[in-house]
């Protein structure tokens, strides 16, 4: 039985054997594309779960790419994995900004690229609307929203409303990457001042209150920050 249908875009032939030979191997239905729009024929004409995604492509690049299956109603849902290559920093902001679920960079290693694509379908079965009012309890630590209150081991800590928000907010999509933007739009209201280098100054203060529950918080090099899976 197929774990799940992926289509791999990219327009490096030895990359989408290699990619393909280790995907079906896993157990997974394998489909292989060289360029962005006939990837976008294929995520409309039949049931997709994942698309991996190359940035560089011919004619439509990955951030177009992903940019229209995002916008259309039929394919918003399907889960992206990105490719691109070390050091486009900028593209993998942009493409999670976009919408991708992760990224990967080049060259990598297929075992992670498969433990990457696990982690992803996961998350996305896994998913249901999420009720802000819940309480969050990841090991000692826990997080009560309508009590505006964090604690590790029952002792309360010592937070300002900025960075309960960007707490909360993480720790709600464990795994998940977002930029700074992302987590700006996320908690600020209608008057609230926040930046991306505020950002920056929030998730210091966090790890340092939090103590050693800190290193929850991952810094994504380049494009931001994400919740410990």
């Amino acid at each position: 039985m197929s774990k799940g249908h992926i289509l791999v875009v990219d327009d490096e032939e030895d990359l989408l054997e290699l990619v393909a030979y280790n995907l079906r191997r896993e157990g997974y239905e394998v489909d292989c594309v060289t360029t962005g729009e006939t990837a976008l024929r294929a995520a409309r004409s039949k049931r997709v779960d994942l698309i991996i995604l190359d940035l560089m492509l011919p004619g439509a690049d990955g951030l177009e790419v992903c940019r229209a299956l995002r916008s259309d109603p039929q394919t918003r849902d399907i889960s992206i994995v990105m490719l691109t290559a070390k050091g486009d920093e900028a593209d993998v902001v942009a493409g999670i900004e976009l919408g991708a679920d992760d990224y990967i960079t080049k060259p990598f290693s297929p075992r992670v690229l498969l433990a990457r694509i696990r982690a992803v379908l996961r998350r996305r079965s896994q998913s249901a609307p999420l009720d802000d009012s819940a309480l969050i309890r990841i090991h000692e630590l826990e997080i009560d929203p309508l009590r505006h209150e964090v604690k590790i081991e029952n002792e309360r800590l010592d937070l300002t409303i900025t960075e309960f928000r960007v707490l909360s907010w993480l720790a709600r999509h464990p795994g998940r990457v977002f930029t700074r933007q992302q987590i700006i739009d996320a908690v600020r209201g209608d008057d609230y001042p926040v930046t991306e280098r505020s950002v920056d100054v929030q998730i210091v203060a966090l790890r340092r209150k939090l103590d050693q529950c800190g290193d929850y918080i991952e810094t994504i090099r380049g494009v931001g920050y994400r919740f410990k899976e």
